[in-house]
């Protein structure tokens, strides 16, 4: 077989091998030149099939929780939105694009994550929902006021972080 007159092929790299595995000397190298990049495989487009479904099914799961925060008192919706985002944005556009172009949802989904900022109108209803659940908590199962005090702290330091995040621009 004749050789080839290809000057890539016989230069000679940064090691000092040309791509045919010899030496700038002429001696054949014990080293193999590298393999040709190749397309990915099925073998790796599986590999990636079950972690793309695990994340779809941890959004969906958490879009599940927060459609039941919906009807139930103290259980967060937006929370768990915002952390099916993420989960989307790793299996599936199409989900992901629904969810921030929700007619309720998004708005506050795409504040939160241009510029991590909580609306107003969510702000009230947050600091409302830990009052009436503090309230709540108090009257139905009557703690210790250790217990109460635990809870109490819990809430204002939400409450805080809640009123601390700025407004998204454009809100007055």
């Amino acid at each position: 077989m004749p050789e080839t007159a290809d000057p890539a092929a016989a230069a000679p790299s940064a090691s000092g091998q040309s791509a045919s595995g010899q030496s700038a000397s002429g001696q054949s190298a014990s080293v193999q030149s590298p393999q040709p990049v190749r397309a990915p495989s099925d073998e790796i487009l599986r590999r990636g099939r079950p972690a793309r479904l695990a994340w779809m099914a941890l959004g969906l799961l958490l879009v599940g929780i927060g459609v039941i925060g919906i009807f139930v008192p103290l259980l967060p919706t937006t929370d768990f939105m915002i952390l099916a985002l993420p989960c989307f944005a790793r299996s599936s556009p199409r989900l992901e694009a629904w969810l921030l172009n929700h007619p309720r949802f998004g708005p506050g989904l795409r504040a939160w994550r241009a510029e991590r900022a909580i609306p107003r109108p969510a702000k009230i209803a947050s600091l409302a929902g830990m009052t009436i659940g503090f309230v709540s908590f108090c009257l139905i199962a009557r703690p210790g006021p250790l217990p109460a005090l635990g809870v109490a702290a819990v809430l204002l330091g939400c409450a805080t972080w809640v009123i601390r995040r700025r407004e998204p621009r454009g809100e007055s």
